[in-house]
């Protein structure tokens, strides 16, 4: 194994990202700080015990790289290259609102009738 790694490849292979070239695209665009100090060239050569630091999603990741890989693997090996040091985030709640004259899969489209009382009712929820 090598002792440091480019930061896109380092992502790639962890599996923060799909392919090596979204991975460098993101770290080009500046959002990526390694221990603290922010980071724009996908070349930058990481080592052990860098902490990065990027938001990903709807969280800031906050991440210490523990080793360096040889290739990109399955999930389980991908998560031993790396500690999350990111507390754990509760998933946000998503309350689905009631679909208006949602049917059933395969039931095709709504009768002259059913769309007359779907008209009613909604005229009775206003």
């Amino acid at each position: 194994m090598t002792e440091t790694l480019r930061v896109d490849k380092w992502l790639w292979q962890a599996r923060f990202f799909k392919s090596r070239t979204l991975a460098a695209k993101f770290v080009s665009g500046g959002k990526l700080r390694v221990n603290g100090t922010a980071i724009s060239k996908a070349h930058y050569m990481l080592k052990p015990d860098d902490v990065l630091t990027f938001p990903l999603g709807p969280y800031i990741r906050l991440i210490k790289v523990i080793k360096m890989g040889e290739r990109r693997g399955p999930a389980p090996e991908a998560r031993t290259l790396y500690e999350d040091l990111d507390p754990p985030q509760p998933k946000p709640k998503i309350d689905k609102p009631a679909k208006v004259g949602e049917r059933d899969a395969g039931a095709g489209r709504p009768t002259k009738r059913e769309r007359r009382q779907m008209d009613k009712w909604l005229a009775e929820a206003e």
